[in-house]
């Protein structure tokens, strides 16, 4: 599922986000989110979340 828009994205569930450092390669992470931290319903570059072990990065895939 694309991660640009909040709908798709809920507290507890895995996710691959980009961090900040990542942007230039591109390399994904992959956790579970804790917080969502964007508060429109969608944004171009992807939903700004908090996973469980505080890395914060932005969606790039959603896992259901």
């Amino acid at each position: 599922m694309n991660g640009t828009e909040r709908k798709n994205i809920l507290p507890g569930r895995t996710v691959d986000i980009v961090l900040k450092k990542d942007q230039r390669s591109g390399q994904l992470t992959r956790g579970i989110v804790k917080d969502i931290l964007t508060n429109s319903p969608s944004h171009p570059h992807g939903i700004k979340v908090r996973l469980e072990d505080g890395q914060v990065g932005r969606v790039k895939n959603v896992h259901i």
